[in-house]
């Protein structure tokens, strides 16, 4: 995608001759006679503005000081056949990248733009540089434990290709470090990698947030902007909770991801896109797809690669590493007084099942931050919820009724349902409807899962 440079000057024949040069050196030039038409059409697309003082109506300063309102990264370069070193000075003091006078030098033209779109590049690639080194660790998943080392090797083949990565795992295992690490370690790495909370997202908003808008294509659009797809040219578009996409939309993804390119919301140009896509679920897919929530096709399309993040009961060993780097981490950023746990502290902290998993353990480290500045944790100093929290159990001993499981997949599944579903069916009375909201089924769907274990209402 060439760089678009906007020229803002009433006089055409000047309009003329730098399109010509700009064109000639492969960049899109767009052009505009007045102020307010600059200002109408310059959109977050616009990678420079060359802006004369002297205009029709609004002058150049106040188009300067709006541009820099609206687009506060935009670099500017203001044109002028008054120049003098008042006006310079005054242009560069609100915010203009150069000052060049007229009659114009092509040459410097030419010069003046390469210099102000590398400076544009360079500051956001220091904006972007500052974030890696506030965020160091972000990169990697954290653990010394055999399931994290195997993962971390996978990631390490997986990463130099283009395959497509489905990530699995419950909330909080930490399936958005995994896809950073993949991206960071691609051949994509120097490319933007771009994030989507698919389920934060409104269903109204959300193919604007993927694909992009024109101006005017719905009420509050006031000017064009980038879809996520457009954003992640060249780089890395991680759809994050994937399972909670709408089916319209996951038809509409279904088609991009098969042919690439798409059109703006109230657009016509089809934009062609060079993008790899990394998407992560808490849910079950293939439950979703049999539930009529997912689509079979879509899921397949994804799942070229499938991960699976484990969650931090099943890696307990990792605690005291993850509590050392939580420490690190916490009181460089927050400027924190050191925490350290005793022996005794960290045994507890491991025998608690962390349901909220790394996310919890996080967020407790930074709790008892908060309490215990600068001093040793002892059993004592934990909160009770986690002291009084029985030791996690093996899955066998949470299912005592269930004493002969079948060494086939699918019957030991079926196994499973029909003592849950019994048991659950039981703890609501026999209350089907209550039954289906506790534990997030459709009742339809539970009443053919209930009929299939002669499971009726009690």
């Amino acid at each position: 995608m060439s760089e678009k440079i906007f020229i803002i000057d009433d006089e055409q024949g000047i309009r003329v001759s730098m399109r010509g040069i700009l064109e000639d050196e492969g960049y899109e030039v767009l052009e505009a006679e007045s102020g307010e038409q600059g200002l109408e059409q310059i959109n977050e697309e616009t990678d420079l503005v060359f802006l004369d003082i002297w205009l029709p109506g609004i002058d150049g300063i106040e188009v300067l000081e709006k541009l820099n309102q609206l687009y506060p990264d935009l670099p500017v370069v203001m044109i002028s056949g008054h120049g003098n070193i008042e006006t310079a000075v005054k242009a560069i003091k609100k915010g203009a990248f150069d000052f060049i006078e007229k009659p114009l030098s092509l040459e410097k033209v030419l010069i003046t733009a390469q210099k102000a779109l590398q400076f544009a590049r360079l500051r956001q690639e220091n904006r972007e540089l500052k974030l890696r080194v506030r965020n160091h660790r972000v990169h990697e998943i954290s653990g010394r434990s055999r399931v994290i080392q195997e993962l971390r090797q996978v990631i390490k083949q997986v990463a130099p290709t283009d395959a497509w990565v489905l990530i699995t795992g419950e909330n909080g295992t930490g399936k958005e470090i995994v896809a950073r690490s993949i991206h960071r370690q691609s051949k994509r790495a120097s490319q933007p990698l771009i994030a989507v909370n698919c389920a934060a997202i409104p269903e109204e908003l959300i193919e604007s947030e993927l694909f992009g808008h024109e101006k005017g294509a719905f009420t509050g659009a006031q000017s064009a902007k980038k879809g996520k797809f457009e954003l992640a040219h060249k780089g890395t578009l991680f759809l994050d909770e994937i399972g909670d996409m709408s089916l319209k939309t996951q038809a509409k993804i279904l088609r991009i991801l098969q042919e690439q390119c798409f059109e703006r919301i109230g657009g016509s140009k089809t934009i062609q896109v060079d993008v790899r896509v990394i998407a992560a679920t808490n849910k079950d897919l293939l439950k979703e797809i049999e539930e009529g929530n997912f689509r079979e096709d879509l899921y397949y399309r994804l799942k070229v690669f499938p991960l699976e993040v484990p969650p931090l009961r099943e890696r307990q060993e990792d605690i005291p590493v993850l509590l050392e780097e939580f420490i690190a981490q916490l009181s460089q950023e927050h400027n924190f007084k050191s925490l350290k746990f005793t022996e005794e502290a960290i045994e507890v902290l491991k025998s608690y099942p962390w349901p909220g998993n790394v996310r919890e353990l996080k967020n407790f480290v930074e709790r008892l931050f908060i309490l215990y500045p600068g001093q040793e944790v002892d059993v004592g100093k934990l909160p009770s919820e986690i002291k009084n929290k029985p030791a996690s159990r093996s899955k066998m001993d949470l299912f005592p009724e269930l004493s002969h499981i079948p060494n086939n997949f699918k019957q030991a599944r079926s196994c499973f349902e029909a003592w849950f579903l019994e048991n659950k069916l039981k703890e609501y009375g026999g209350n089907v409807s209550k039954l289906a909201q506790a534990i997030g089924l459709e009742r339809s769907y539970l009443y053919r899962k209930l009929k299939a274990y002669n499971l009726g209402e009690m």
